[in-house]
């Protein structure tokens, strides 16, 4: 993973964060992060091996027993993070962590305050592209790293908790919406076709204007190539799928080529007959090569969608301070978990996605 870093990273940010950020070795067993507290540092991890866990709270008497039989960590282990992984990226003014994170083993860390960091992010828009999309590419493989060490059968439960749309239009500009309505074009998808398969090149970026399609995994975890050439519609030998989510209006397919550069790894399939904008995978890489404010924003979104799915696994599984509760309705639960955007941000989200609607149908 450190490769993420020295890719993603110019040296120019490397030299900054050595000059800011403070050199602290840590002990075994030592908690770095502790689930549900804020994020006060960014941490990079130089030398030695963190855990991730989750913490259950109010857990019974026989799952902590259990808990201390499996190396006495009070959680269960979900990840292992070795040199180069990023930890404690600011999304939010007052940020938490949804996992702790704790030393496996002898540890250095470079840790740099997030009241710096902040600055540095607000300043010098190239260090927030580039560690902004860092954070998207590592938060995209830690949850690969969840699913594996949980179990395919929590692929049903990743579901996320808040609204893509809302993300996605309280983050961008006027001119991003734009500029996404000039380089798109207009496709439609009957009920049954698909628009991304598993395993092959996705050549655009979707974003849902009408409609509804599915999120479907494979079940075999075989060879990509193999399950690539295997999917086509006459052939006989199709590959198992289950479908894990469905996405509406608002909602984005088709963004992973751009933090991780490989195939999707699931196969969307439209369950209604669904409107897109379709924005070719060539014009928004040059597109995020050339324009750096545009790119911060991107791939800021692109962070805080991948974090979300990893807090809302993490929830739906049971863990956390904010599980859900049988006195509480599905508005109330979601209510409390758009802590970090705001009513007014809500609305906006809203009037700019009604806002693209009307110019699409004037152009």
């Amino acid at each position: 993973m450190s490769s993420v870093i020295l890719k993603e990273m110019s040296n120019q940010d490397i030299d900054w964060m050595l000059a800011t950020g403070e050199r602290v070795e840590i002990a075994p067993g030592t908690v770095l992060v502790e689930q549900g507290q804020t994020l006060d540092a960014l941490y990079i991890l130089l030398d030695g091996a963190l855990t991730v866990t989750l913490n259950q709270e109010n857990a019974d008497p026989l799952g902590r027993a259990f808990a201390v039989l499996e190396g006495g960590i009070p959680g269960r282990k979900i990840a292992h993070l070795e040199k180069g992984e990023i930890i404690g990226v600011p999304l939010f003014e007052n940020s938490y962590s949804s996992t702790t994170v704790c030393a496996s083993k002898k540890s250095s860390v470079l840790m740099i305050s997030n009241a710096k960091l902040m600055g540095k992010l607000h300043q010098d828009l190239n260090f927030a592209a580039h560690l902004y999309r860092a954070f998207a590419v590592m938060l995209a493989n830690r949850l690969q790293q969840m699913m594996q060490e949980l179990g395919r059968s929590t692929l049903v439960l990743s579901k996320p908790q808040l609204r893509e749309a809302l993300i996605i239009f309280s983050e961008l500009h006027d001119s991003d919406i734009d500029w996404l309505i000039a380089a798109g074009q207009i496709q439609v998808f009957p009920s049954g076709s698909i628009l991304i398969r598993s395993g092959r090149p996705t050549e655009a970026l979707y974003i849902l204007l009408d409609g509804a399609v599915a999120l479907n995994a494979c079940e075999d975890d075989g060879n990509a190539l193999v399950r690539a050439f295997s999917n086509l519609e006459d052939s006989k030998n199709q590959p198992l799928e289950r479908e894990f989510t469905r996405l509406s209006r608002g909602d984005i397919v088709g963004e992973t080529p751009f933090i991780e550069g490989i195939p999707e790894a699931v196969t969307v399939k439209a369950v209604k007959d669904s409107r897109v904008l379709s924005i070719p995978r060539w014009r928004l890489s040059a597109k995020l090569l050339h324009d750096v404010s545009f790119a911060v924003r991107f791939y800021r979104v692109l962070a805080i969608i991948l974090a979300d799915k990893q807090t809302s696994l993490i929830q739906r599984l049971g863990y956390g301070r904010l599980t859900y509760s049988s006195d509480k309705s599905l508005d109330e639960s979601f209510a409390n978990e758009l802590n970090n955007y705001s009513l007014t941000q809500m609305g906006l989200a809203g009037a700019r996605f009604d806002w693209m609607l009307k110019r699409i149908r004037v152009n």
